[in-house]
């Protein structure tokens, strides 16, 4: 048969046309988005004013796989539900700033595996490190591990390398390398109570056992940052600072933690501590922090006149008592009385008094973004 007729063919290729633009107009939507998001966050650490209060907040096994319908079982062990978990919370909540975004992590278990330390699993609780350290004398015998082969950190790294094209394809980036720090990773190895014990009754060792874990993080970070160059911040995560006093705190946890934030020449730099950190924070800026998400136990003014406004704060509704259990309209309330009280809204980004806890609805979440508007408020 001879076709004569080619109108048909016109109109073939003109839907074509038009729907190849829409692919491509969506595609660069989404990457214009992200990117947005982005440049808001630095202009929010560059302490610029915001036409719009930013949400954001840390996601992570806690609030994840529940929040989703799975296990975390089945979160840290199957990676396609944890990449469609991730790639869910992006969907329904596409304005909100997630940190780090797609964090690819095995709970607690994460870097003391790499030590050699027990990890215990269950169906749907929180994984546990098992101690490593029995005795002080033990640090002598202490490696630096190597993250590119030991424990769980090859399986994070694999697990994001195979995810990479389908987050990419979504129009996400890995943004953030991540750890726990120091301090807390020293807690799992030894116990937190024999920890500041030991800061009394042998500091030395305690400086060789932060000495070998933060040389292992410096490692662990340029690891992660060479492996996704897209890579221009770090989060680190250490609640241990918390419990112990200044002094404590300048001898063993400032010194560390500012090392490996000054070896990471990234734009932002997230700091997360939400134990009692009133003894600590005013020297967060010192230490390199660009951005903190703190608890609870101070109000977001007080932060910003102790650090001077120098760091951007994450925060911070109460995360238990509001977030995961108050009602939609308890949240609200909440959330505009906090916004209501703020002397400064530069350098602050809307979120809860660390990370999202478990049981948190989507409504509860809804509810916080709908009061960051100047129209809410």
């Amino acid at each position: 048969m001879i076709i004569t007729d080619f109108s048909h063919f016109y109109y073939i290729r003109l839907f074509l046309t038009v729907n190849f633009i829409k692919i491509i107009y969506l595609c660069f939507k989404i990457n214009y988005m992200t990117d947005k998001q982005w440049q808001t966050l630095l202009s929010v650490i560059d302490g610029v004013s915001q036409p719009d209060i930013p949400v954001g907040f840390i996601i992570d096994s806690p609030w994840l796989p529940n929040w989703y319908g799975i296990s975390l079982l089945d979160y840290f062990s199957n990676d396609e539900l944890w990449l469609k978990a991730n790639l869910a919370a992006t969907t329904a909540f596409p304005d909100i700033l997630f940190f780090p975004g797609f964090w690819s992590e095995y709970g607690m278990c994460t870097e003391p595996s790499a030590f050699g330390a027990k990890c215990i699993f269950w169906k749907n609780e929180f994984p546990f490190a098992g101690k490593l350290i029995h005795n002080v004398e033990d640090i002598d015998g202490l490696e630096t591990p190597n993250p590119a082969t030991d424990g769980l950190l090859p399986f994070m790294l694999n697990r994001l390398l195979h995810a990479q094209p389908d987050i990419e394809a979504a129009g996400r980036r890995i943004r953030f390398s991540v750890s726990r720090g120091p301090l807390n990773i020293a807690s799992f190895l030894m116990g937190a109570t024999e920890l500041m014990m030991a800061m009394l009754t042998d500091p030395e060792r305690v400086h060789r056992l932060l000495r070998i874990i933060t040389d292992f993080l410096k490692r662990w970070h340029e690891l992660q940052r060479q492996t996704f160059p897209s890579i221009d911040g770090i989060m680190m995560l250490d609640d241990i600072v918390g419990f112990v006093g200044e002094e404590d705190f300048l001898t063993f946890g400032f010194p560390y933690i500012k090392e490996i934030y000054d070896d990471a020449h990234v734009k932002v730099k997230l700091f997360h501590n939400d134990a009692d950190f009133r003894a600590s924070v005013r020297h967060y800026p010192d230490m390199g922090v660009n951005l903190f998400n703190p608890g609870v136990q101070m109000g977001i003014n007080e932060i910003k006149e102790l650090t001077g406004n120098r760091m951007a704060v994450l925060g911070n509704l109460p995360p238990r008592d509001v977030l995961a259990a108050g009602t939609p309209d308890i949240v609200r309330r909440e959330t505009l009385a906090l916004l209501a009280d703020l002397q400064d809204t530069t350098r602050f980004i809307l979120s809860c008094g660390g990370g999202m806890p478990p049981g948190v609805s989507s409504e509860n979440i809804h509810a916080v973004l709908c009061c960051a508007a100047p129209e809410s408020r």
